[in-house]
């Protein structure tokens, strides 16, 4: 099975960048898009073959995620199930007979770490709803996860060390949940490989590979044998992210 996850940053803008190309060229059993940036019945965007789920943030043109699937699920989550976190639009759970898939998009601990203790408690409460779900079947959960792990996945990791996605206190959760029965499939895969999968859209990042590595699939430690491969798919445009691939056989 393929699994492909974007941070489209905006769909409708993605969509005017051969979104719709690049989808069907990647031809996935499950893509997740992250920071759709869109209000319920704004954009029809169907693809033949495809159910959609949307999960929408209250606030207007904030956050937001979807997943198209060729499989029908079981039952489907809209957030986490705690009042505090679900107003933004930024998980959901499909549930199938032999998996879980979440697609996530981690808050950003903004400039000037201001919301750096909100992600804390988010990082906490997230893993609890990911450690409940792996007590029942895998979990495969993918998304933009706002951290940059480890100083392979950061260009410059010295002059950003205590930049928001680059704090210890934000990689000490990632250390946390990858201790706790989860693996990084990429890293899994390719210790040494040094690739990014965001540049900002400032300073010429993205030409000179400034970049990032923030986007993962990370699954159960327990499946970590059926993984076939992980992709960093570099060569796409029209996002400041790129996509990423897991394929793995369930």
């Amino acid at each position: 099975m393929k699994f492909i996850s974007w941070n489209v940053n905006g769909l409708r803008a993605c969509v005017g960048k051969n979104f719709e190309k690049d989808f069907n060229a990647l031809n996935a059993d499950f893509f997740c898009l992250q920071e759709t940036k869109m209000q319920e019945g704004q954009l029809d965007l169907q693809f033949p073959g495809y159910e959609s789920y949307w999960n929408y943030a209250e606030k207007k043109g904030y956050s937001g995620t979807a997943i198209y699937t060729k499989h029908k699920p079981l039952s489907i989550k809209y957030g986490i199930g705690i009042e505090e976190h679900d107003h933004e639009g930024r998980v959901i759970a499909l549930e199938y007979d032999k998996f879980y898939i979440v697609t996530v998009y981690t808050p950003n601990s903004q400039d000037g770490l201001r919301r750096l203790e909100y992600r804390m408690k988010w990082e906490e409460d997230f893993q609890g709803f990911l450690h409940e779900l792996d007590k029942n079947k895998p979990v495969i959960v993918c998304g933009d996860m706002n951290v940059a792990h480890e100083e392979i996945d950061i260009k410059n990791p010295k002059t950003n060390h205590k930049n928001a996605g680059f704090t210890d206190e934000e990689r000490e959760k990632m250390t946390i949940l990858l201790n706790n029965g989860f693996i990084d499939s990429f890293r899994t895969l390719y210790p040494e490989q040094v690739t990014y999968s965001w540049w900002s859209y400032r300073f010429h990042a993205r030409e000179n590979n400034t970049g990032w590595r923030i986007d993962y699939f990370l699954t159960s430690e327990h499946i970590k044998d059926n993984i076939e491969d992980a992709k960093i798919h570099t060569e796409i445009l029209g996002s400041d992210h790129c996509p990423v691939e897991l394929d793995i056989n369930l």
